[in-house]
């Protein structure tokens, strides 16, 4: 095994700030094959990247944790970007249901801590158990979103999946994202439009006003200890910091020491 770290990344990161959704995703199929997937929320961001996937004709699994309290109108946009779409959405669930989960531990929501912990159990876990499977990780963060976003790099080491994190539509303006959805008439959650700025599960997500932070809306009766669930490397502190595992090969091929895989 060889390690790879977010320094490492420092040349590639900066040739990749030009290039396109598209072209970036496309290197990602071509460098890792069937060891990448990408990862959707079903929020607006989410929903575009599905779009791109189906679009390129990319052969790009897409997993989406379901929590066991999402909105049902997070569900359906799944159900719909699968059916209409034709991407291959994998479903990630919990190893326990929200009953089995209160019954054990009680409402872990209703603290700082306790969300922290709720969000572990409920969203990182599921996908932690993937983790061996890829070697990159296709992310939708954009830095429009601020807080810990503003500086999101399109490429992230993420150490606790020692996976590779991309970020293809990291330089995705506001405009530029509701252009491509008008553009290509997107399937986007219904909650957007009903003052949903960003969604989660349905016991922490709550409408937002039009002079509020676009997060304002999670885990609003927190405060402002929670902002994050953590599923994310780069939203934790000290997230891109460290290194992680590759195969030779691997870290060889995503550095161009071997082989030219430029775009």
């Amino acid at each position: 095994m060889a390690k790879l770290s977010q320094a490492d990344l420092t040349e590639l990161n900066r040739n990749f700030e030009e290039r396109t959704p598209e072209e970036l995703l496309r290197w990602a199929t071509e460098m890792f094959g069937t060891r990448v997937a990408a990862i959707s929320a079903m929020q607006m961001a989410g929903s575009v990247l599905c779009h791109i996937i189906s679009r390129q004709k990319l052969a790009l699994p897409v997993l989406f944790v379901d929590t066991g309290v999402n909105f049902q109108e997070t569900l359906d946009t799944r159900d719909r970007i699968a059916a209409e779409y034709g991407v291959e959405v994998r479903t990630l669930v919990p190893s326990m249901s929200m009953e089995e989960q209160t019954r054990e531990l009680g409402v872990l929501y209703l603290t700082p801590d306790g969300q922290e912990r709720c969000c572990h159990l409920r969203k990182t876990l599921p996908l932690a158990r993937t983790k061996g499977q890829f070697d990159c990780l296709v992310s939708n963060l954009r830095r429009a979103e601020g807080g810990k976003r503003d500086n999101v790099p399109i490429l992230s080491v993420d150490p606790p999946m020692n996976s590779l994190r991309l970020n293809p539509l990291a330089n995705l303006k506001d405009d530029e994202m509701d252009a491509y959805i008008a553009t290509h008439n997107v399937i986007i959650n219904p909650l957007h439009y009903q003052g949903y700025s960003t969604i989660g599960c349905n016991r922490c997500t709550t409408p937002v006003l039009p002079n509020e932070p676009k997060r304002a809306g999670r885990w609003r009766h927190l405060g402002p200890w929670a902002m994050y669930c953590g599923i994310n490397a780069t939203d934790v502190d000290g997230g891109i910091f460290p290194s992680i595992d590759l195969s030779q090969e691997v870290v060889d091929r995503i550095l161009g020491r071997s082989t030219d895989f430029t775009i």
